[in-house]
């Protein structure tokens, strides 16, 4: 069995959370307590969250016990592995994101990794580096006052550079803004300079990083990768049939092209995206096409112009 993507978590909860997500998607996912055994024989599954209770326990141990559950992930095919992180940056200056992350990384072999811990749909969101909780910054919530973790920096470029043994930058939303090249572009300009981390902006969804080998993130970058790392480990069961909604189609639904053909206006359906139908959206535009065509065919059927709204035979 070869895994599309693995995934480490610093508690049992979160790493639920990035399960449920995962199989949301579409992902069969599986998740474990502690790092599994080598023979232990799992079903056919897409995706490994491996839950670890890491996030608050020495930091030389959190890094033994997440390299232990990456070599088992690393070992069972996984060419992806994120290392799942809380939203809100629950650690200390002492680690343990810092240290695991270093760790990850260099067994990874990655010049530069992405840190992505915001989650905009609960209000975590980050900008210039600085972590917001809702509206106010997370040096102002009730994180301040954590009993384990308590939190009393909100830029996090500051907060994972007193943790890591490497430098940390930012990719911030003005480059974001740019595209993918913009953000390719800067990460090579980071880690020529020696960063080994940077941290990403993101406002909302759409912001959420890239990650490509490894990373860290919370469990809102699952929605993200998961496109790029089961196409990329060549398995399109799912992947390749997901719609522009990431709700994946059923085998069984019959295409549009092969029901009959209505004006656009009548049978377009909202997508859960947009309170309004898009045109972009491929769970609508497939709609329009299916209408085009069978304008094609009718106008090959019986020379002359195929326009108004009588009914059209397919």
């Amino acid at each position: 069995m070869t895994l599309a993507l693995g995934c480490i978590a610093d508690d049992y909860t979160g790493a639920s959370d990035l399960a449920n997500t995962l199989t949301r998607c579409g992902l069969r996912t599986v998740q474990t307590i502690g790092v599994p055994a080598d023979d232990l024989a799992l079903p056919e599954v897409d995706a490994v969250v491996v839950s670890l209770k890491s996030r608050s326990i020495e930091a030389g141990l959190a890094v033994t016990r997440s390299r232990a559950a990456e070599k088992w992930l690393r070992g069972r095919g996984a060419g992806h592995v994120l290392f799942k992180i809380c939203s809100t940056f629950d650690s200390t200056d002492a680690g343990n994101i810092g240290p695991v992350m270093d760790a990850l990384r260099a067994d990874s072999g990655d010049a530069i990794v992405l840190v992505t811990p915001a989650f905009p749909e609960t209000g975590r969101t980050v900008y210039q580096g600085n972590l917001f909780v809702g509206s106010v910054p997370l040096n102002e919530s009730p994180l301040k006052d954590h009993p384990l973790n308590p939190m009393h920096d909100s830029n996090l470029v500051r907060v994972l550079a007193r943790q890591s043994k490497t430098k940390v930058g930012l990719v911030d939303l003005a480059t974001l803004a740019r595209g993918p090249d913009a953000v390719r572009a800067r990460l090579a300009d980071l880690a020529a300079k020696g960063f080994g981390a940077a941290i990403v902006d993101a406002v909302f969804d759409r912001d959420l990083g890239d990650h490509r080998r490894g990373g860290a993130g919370s469990s809102a970058v699952g929605r993200r990768i998961r496109h790029r790392a089961w196409i990329g480990a060549g398995a399109g069961r799912l992947g390749q049939r997901q719609t522009g909604c990431g709700r994946p189609r059923s085998p069984t639904r019959r295409s549009a092209g092969r029901r009959r053909a209505l004006p656009a206006v009548v049978r377009r359906r909202r997508c859960s995206r947009s309170p309004t139908p898009r045109r972009r959206c491929r769970c609508c535009i497939s709609i329009p096409t299916a209408w085009s065509r069978a304008r094609t065919k009718r106008a090959a059927r019986w020379p002359g112009p195929a326009s108004g709204s009588a009914e059209v035979r397919s």
